[in-house]
């Protein structure tokens, strides 16, 4: 831990994700280190031109902070997600950039939180909360679009560790599973998943019930739901979303809701972070809403942080990074 001394380390924590408080409990997991604790990357100018590892909690790090910062050896996400971080530009210096994903810190909350969606969206809770306070007894207009989770089947869009949380849940409520992805997954996952399929996107999207996103944002998947995809779906769907905003095309959502080609939806993650009062999803109907609560438990949290030092700190000890994701 000695060679650590000569190490500082820029930790940026975007406020809306907790910044400089949520962040102040690194400082003590990486003893001899110089860690310094930022909201944003253009905090401290100093920091970021002395930093060798960067972590970052959806702080965003551009190719100019990148080139701050001459003595840079690593850039740590805190999160499964790496979407903020300019891959190019890090690629470009042959600067690692690093995620948590095999550590698994999010999947249990992530997933809770999909099936909290669902259930949210299938037994109609925020409408009949609603109603009841506002003295409404809304039993005969709502009880036509409640529904079951049993017997429908469940899309999931990118069958990672996250992915199979979710999918494991869904064997539970006693729902079929289709998947897509790149990759097709082990025979022996898919047996364990309740004999889930491997299908293409638009046909995953055609036959499913309930979609729900667990793919990272890349280039190609960005807007991955766009209006064309949402037209595939049954006019009965519901589509979850707790993996990036950008994933799908949120007017187009907005429109489909409207429209009443889509029977709802549950987002807890957004594009941008915050949502500006722009946002058509913010008064659409049928739908459930959530501030990207999905990875931020008490536990989850603990997680997350304890993962990304480790991965820092086998950095500085000399070992190969996990997780490198450019």
């Amino acid at each position: 831990m000695n060679a650590h001394a000569a190490k500082n380390v820029l930790a940026v924590i975007s406020p809306h994700v907790g910044g400089r408080s949520a962040g102040a409990g690194l400082v003590g997991l990486m003893p001899g280190a110089h860690v310094t604790v930022v909201e944003s990357a253009d905090e401290d100018p100093a920091a970021l031109r002395e930093a060798h590892v960067i972590i970052t909690g959806l702080g965003p790090v551009t190719a100019a902070h990148i080139a701050a910062a001459p003595g840079l050896e690593l850039v740590q996400c805190a999160s499964h997600g790496y979407d903020y971080v300019d891959l190019a530009a890090a690629r470009d210096r042959a600067v690692p950039v690093c995620s948590i994903g095999s550590s698994g810190a999010e999947k249990q909350n992530v997933a809770e939180q999909t099936f909290a969606l669902m259930l949210a969206l299938a037994k109609q809770l925020v409408p009949a909360h609603t109603a009841l306070v506002e003295a409404d007894w809304a039993l005969p207009r709502l009880q036509r679009s409640i529904t079951e989770l049993s017997g429908k089947t469940l899309g999931i869009v990118g069958l990672g560790h996250i992915g199979e949380e979710v999918a494991r849940r869904a064997l539970a409520f006693d729902m079929r599973i289709l998947y897509t992805g790149p990759r097709r997954a082990a025979p022996e996952t898919e047996a364990r998943l309740g004999d889930a399929r491997h299908v293409p996107l638009d046909e995953l999207l055609r036959t499913s019930d309930y979609v729900t996103l667990h793919a990272p944002l890349t280039d190609a998947t960005r807007h991955l739901l766009d209006a064309g995809r949402l037209a595939l779906l049954k006019p009965t769907a519901f589509v979850v979303n707790t993996a990036r905003g950008a994933l799908i095309d949120q007017d187009a959502l907005a429109d489909a809701l409207t429209a009443g080609t889509l029977a709802g939806a549950g987002i807890d993650v957004f594009d941008p972070e915050p949502p500006t009062a722009a946002l058509r999803l913010l008064k659409s109907p049928n739908v459930v809403l959530s501030p990207h609560v999905a990875g931020v438990t008490r536990e989850t949290l603990v997680r997350i942080a304890l993962a990304a030092v480790q991965n820092v700190i086998d950095h500085l000890d000399g070992k190969p990074p996990r997780d490198v994701v450019s």
